[in-house]
């Protein structure tokens, strides 16, 4: 099944991705060719017949809900700025450089691959793999993180797609995704009582760092940048998962497929969100892939490590990060220029804002 919905002078893909588990081969290859066709000319398509339950999607919401309308001191005792390895809460205050139209309030946990305490990555000192910074809240690391198996597994499942389309070898990408530095959030929009505008921004245009993100929400606000620099809003449907391109993905392809930046209004009181940011493993190195560098040209991209790329991105957007880094750079005495952080993959936006 392939439809779109109508949004202005744009399209929305909606694929049905329930083939891509059938083992038909002709089937699984008309769905990759529908859903790398949606990203090149999109960059953000829709998937239905995912497999995740509904009931289970809803069952993380609740999950959600119960930790965030507790008092903030309780919530506080997973604070990330207290974990070494960015995992947990994420008060309204721990928020990054915005411009002066972003309205940003909201709230965030934060987990990712859960690894024992004993992991050599995590021993190590890795920024972003080890174990997750559970609350004490009944049920809430089985339900929350089930559904981080869930939809890790479909993430893994549209790579394996899109490793169809581009005619790359199978396993080329989803081979580097066996210990990822993917996160999911949970995410608590809040409109503060002095927002007035219904349209101001509450989340900042940008990109997600990864390869792809696949993201659920139950409340319109969330606007994408179409390949043609106009804003247009993403209807929401609880029976779909809405899929984009990330920055890592935008290098491994050259280009072809582009990271897709996009943005939160601010049109409730109060909106839910679970995005799922699918990347690689800390230490891949993201490059152009040769077969989809044409001959006689150069990479349109430099490489660069996952692991690196997410740390630089987190460091701008959590002030706990950036003081950490600031005391580190000035007890060895390399200043702090280094801070200044900007996304290469943001580009299109210094135009569209």
């Amino acid at each position: 099944m392939f439809s779109d919905i109508l949004l202005g002078e744009q399209v929305l893909p909606l694929i049905s991705v329930a083939g891509l588990r059938s083992g038909d081969k002709k089937e699984i290859d008309r769905i990759a060719h529908e859903i790398g066709t949606a990203c090149e000319e999109h960059g953000f398509f829709r998937i239905c017949d995912h497999g995740i339950p509904l009931e289970f999607i809803d069952a993380v919401y609740a999950a959600a809900e119960r930790f965030f309308e507790q008092p903030e001191n309780i919530k506080m005792r997973c604070y990330i700025g207290d974990s070494p390895n960015h995992r947990g809460y994420v008060p309204f205050s721990e928020k990054g450089d915005y411009p002066d139209e972003v309205n940003r309030s909201y709230e965030a946990f934060d987990l990712g691959l859960d690894l024992p305490p004993d992991d050599p990555d995590f021993l190590a000192g890795n920024r972003v793999l080890g174990p997750n910074n559970w609350p004490e809240l009944p049920g809430f690391r089985e339900i929350v993180g089930g559904y981080y198996d869930e939809v890790a597994q479909l993430g893994r499942l549209i790579c394996g797609a899109l490793e169809l389309y581009l005619d790359l070898p199978s396993g080329e990408m989803t081979q580097q995704m066996t210990k990822p530095i993917s996160q999911l959030r949970l995410l608590h929009y809040v409109r503060k009582a002095s927002v007035k505008d219904s349209k101001s921004v509450n989340m900042g245009a940008h990109t997600d760092y990864e390869c792809l993100t696949l993201l659920h929400t139950r409340n319109r606000g969330l606007q994408i940048l179409a390949q043609d620099d106009v804003w247009i809003d993403v209807p929401v449907d609880p029976s779909a998962l809405v899929v984009n391109i990330g920055d890592m993905m935008e290098a491994w392809t050259n280009g072809r497929l582009r990271s897709t930046p996009h943005r939160v209004l601010n049109l409730r009181p109060e909106r839910f969100s679970l995005p799922y940011f699918v990347a690689a493993n800390h230490d891949t190195v993201i490059q152009p892939f040769p077969q989809l560098v044409p001959k006689g040209t150069e990479p349109k991209y430099q490489p660069f490590t996952a692991g690196a790329h997410l740390e630089r991105m987190l460091i701008r957007d959590f002030p706990y990060l950036k003081a950490l880094m600031a005391k580190k750079s000035k007890n060895s005495g390399a200043g702090a220029s280094g801070l200044q952080v900007e996304n290469p993959f943001e580009k299109r936006l210094k135009n569209n804002t």
